[in-house]
């Protein structure tokens, strides 16, 4: 069992998921740190000196002229400031991803197409096959590059 395990965990996708999980975490702390202290401070100060982490409201209507305050009084609160913040930051971590993503893809390439719909009955089918697999109905060649495949194969003229 033992072997197994150290084989399941020299897999590159598992190696590669778990550097990606401590890359994310850290970049969660990048993004945290820059919500908090470099996008929300400018924002607040133009909105009236507002500190956003600081706006709740308190349920049990008690007034208190922090969040501090509130919890250390036991105070049941709606930390909207802080759900603010953190809506902010799941937008920057999205959009990040996103063109992450977006890039990847773009090196990739396009994808390769290799598969075809039956007229018929729909289902998919190689691009070289002659005959549906699912409805035995005859199919016309994919003419690739211009050129009719199975035909110069029957002529012998085949690459």
């Amino acid at each position: 069992m033992l072997k197994e395990f150290r084989e399941f965990a020299a897999r590159g996708n598992v190696i590669d998921l778990a550097v990606g999980v401590i890359i994310g975490a850290s970049f969660g702390k990048v993004v945290t740190s820059l919500v908090s202290d470099v996008i929300m401070p400018p924002i607040g100060m133009a909105l009236g000196r507002v500190d956003f982490s600081n706006l709740f409201m308190a349920l049990n209507g008690a007034t208190f002229a922090s969040l501090d305050e509130a919890k250390k009084a036991g105070a049941p609160t709606i930390n909207y400031g802080v759900f603010l913040n953190t809506c902010l930051e799941f937008l920057i971590v999205a959009f990040a991803v996103f063109l992450l993503v977006k890039q990847v893809n773009r090196l990739k390439g396009p994808a390769s197409i290799d598969t075809r719909d039956c007229p018929l009955c729909l289902s998919k089918i190689p691009l070289k096959a002659s005959r549906c697999s699912a409805c035995t109905a005859e199919v016309k060649p994919v003419r690739m590059g211009g050129v009719d495949r199975r035909a110069v194969a029957r002529r012998g003229e085949a690459r």
